[in-house]
């Protein structure tokens, strides 16, 4: 492979060369309004941003970019539901608008800002499909999508918001069979797009493959079984998986089906890199960056885990096809030392939504708290 990092190109140019489309893993009011977010995409080759319940909560709780509209809110006396429907969503849109010029530029690939149906809703299908649509018609900016989770429930949402023109980031998907059904159910709302008379080349999607939480838990568990072979498995898991979603990727979109609705005008629904900052400080800051590139992707980063990559990144091309079968042996062995991917991968997505359901919560409770404060 031959190292695409030169002396005049920055890490984070070299990696959107090689095919990876950088989206910040962050988003606030005050990111917006400081310039900050126009300067990531100008200085460090961001082009997307994605937004969650956690995330929110944190920009929610800390500065004073939101105190004016909370305080318009408390007098309107607005209940603490609507208000976080309209912050949330002014953000987004705004967001939308610095990134126009990325969306244009790219065609509609990228400049996109992402934002997630409630958590609580993961498991209903129907109130799932709505708050997509609510959310759609509220911020009515080309380049959002909408947040679905990779529920089986979520499933048949997907299908349905696709089917109604809207683009869809599918989040919190774990295994390889779960991600076949996700590209399954994007086909399918696309099959329906079409039936219906939607323009399909307005339609875009990625499916959001989760990687640092893999490997956090198969390495709780490998630890637990202590051996030598054991220790020798830790950090493989979560880039093995990955590497097999994008080996997942390129099968699916080759079949007759995607092709045909390709040669329609429909995109392919390119995989997200998701959970790429390093929980274990032990392994370098990049590994999840450096070790997952190729072509058509997204990896959406933390702030820290840009900036690492922006600082000493080592880009070097393509590592990721070819590894198909070494990304196998590594999940081979790990069950035969007795650990279920099966196990593993429902416990994370069940992990997932509660976790997200909890910061849901948080954001909640700050709001209305704000809005308490502004009404005395």
């Amino acid at each position: 492979m031959t190292d695409t990092t030169s002396t005049t190109q920055s890490p984070t140019a070299a990696l959107s060369a090689a095919g990876v489309s950088i989206w910040l893993d962050d988003l606030s009011r005050e990111r917006i309004n400081s310039g900050g977010l126009q300067k990531l995409i100008a200085e460090k080759n961001v082009v997307g941003v994605t937004t969650n319940p956690t995330i929110f909560a944190a920009a929610l709780s800390k500065g004073e970019s939101y105190d004016e509209q909370v305080r318009q809110l408390a007098a309107a006396g607005v209940d603490v539901d609507d208000a976080i429907f309209e912050i949330t969503t002014d953000d987004v849109a705004n967001a939308s608008d610095i990134f126009h010029e990325v969306f244009e530029r790219s065609n509609g690939v990228d400049g996109r800002v992402s934002i997630e149906v409630a958590p609580g809703l993961a498991h209903d299908t129907q109130a799932t499909i709505a708050a997509a649509k609510k959310l759609s018609d509220k911020i009515q900016k080309q380049n959002v999508m909408i947040k679905i989770p990779a529920t089986v429930e979520g499933l048949e949402a997907i299908t349905e918001t696709i089917a109604a023109g809207i683009s869809v980031n599918v989040t919190l998907i774990f295994s390889l069979e779960r991600y076949r059904e996700v590209i399954n159910a994007y086909l399918t709302g696309l099959e329906k797009a079409q039936e219906a008379g939607i323009d399909l080349s307005g339609i875009h999607s990625v499916a959001s493959f989760f990687v640092s939480r893999v490997d956090t838990e198969v390495d709780k568990r490998l630890t637990a079984i202590g051996t030598d072979e054991a220790e020798g498995l830790k950090s493989k898991a979560g880039i093995a998986n990955a590497r097999l979603a994008y080996e997942v990727y390129e099968k699916e979109f080759a079949t007759e089906r995607a092709k045909r609705l390709v040669e329609a005008g429909a995109n392919e629904q390119r995989p997200l890199w998701a959970s790429t900052g390093v929980k274990d400080p032990s392994l370098p800051d990049t590994l999840y960056v450096e070790a997952l590139v190729a072509p058509n992707v997204v990896n959406t980063m933390p702030e820290k885990t840009l900036d690492a990559t922006f600082d000493h990144g080592n880009i070097t091309g393509d590592t990721v096809t070819g590894t198909y079968a070494e990304s196998n042996d590594v999940l081979n062995k790990l069950a035969d030392l007795g650990i279920s991917y099966d196990d593993v991968t429902e416990t994370l997505e069940r992990e997932g939504v509660e976790k997200f359901v909890v910061s849901w919560g948080e954001l909640v409770e700050t709001v209305k708290n704000a809005l308490e404060g502004a009404a005395k």
